[in-house]
């Protein structure tokens, strides 16, 4: 079986939104098309805790895009997003949920992030998704969503690490492109890992 998964289409990452991603909203229709060619669609959704150790706001003289060691791991700083329960973390109004089968929430432990869908940046928690699609003998996934080069890149990496045959939607997905170069570094990763930039 084929599966679709779309990456953290939620409002903090659209237009506007907390931590905007530049055309983030232009995924949102891509990603409904996609939904309606897939058996199975699920979604990842960042679901962080107040005062989030990610978060810029937590670290006094520190800054959004500043790099820090956090407990052992290398942290970007990101302005206070996806906080559970707000706006910003609801899915974007305009998304097709109907078309989602279930939701992975990340990003829920406070002392450290969550860029993948199925595991945090340690691998010290599973959000559960390896076990879900396996027990539905899913083979072959299709990543699609924001950002290209932080959640998409690694829920990607992570598939395909895990055996899933892997493909990167790479018109559905929008990057943030902190520094000039970051979402061609992401591609070049992710193709040398096996993952399948498609169009």
């Amino acid at each position: 079986m084929r599966a679709l998964i779309l990456v953290d289409l939620q409002n903090d990452f659209l237009p506007g939104g907390a931590l905007a991603v530049s055309e983030g909203d232009a995924v949102v229709p891509l990603a409904n098309a996609l939904a309606t060619r897939f058996e199975l669609v699920v979604a990842t959704q960042d679901w962080h805790p107040p005062r989030h150790q990610s978060f810029a706001s937590q670290h006094e003289g520190r800054a959004p895009g500043e790099l820090i060691d956090l407990h052992g791991l290398p942290q970007v700083l990101w302005p206070d997003h996806c906080v559970q329960g707000t706006f910003g973390a609801d899915f974007a109004p305009a998304l097709d949920l109907t078309r989602v089968a279930r939701v992975f929430q990340k990003g829920i432990h406070p002392e450290v992030d969550s860029y993948s869908g199925f595991f945090d940046n340690g691998r010290r928690h599973d959000t559960g998704l390896t076990d879900y699609l396996r027990e539905r003998n899913v083979a072959e996934v299709h990543v699609c969503g924001l950002a290209t080069d932080y959640c998409v890149r690694f829920t990607a990496l992570d598939a395909a690490s895990l055996g899933f045959e892997t493909h990167l939607v790479l018109p559905a997905c929008r990057g943030v492109e902190l520094r000039e170069g970051d979402v061609a570094s992401a591609l070049d990763e992710m193709a040398a890992a096996g993952v399948r930039i498609t169009s």
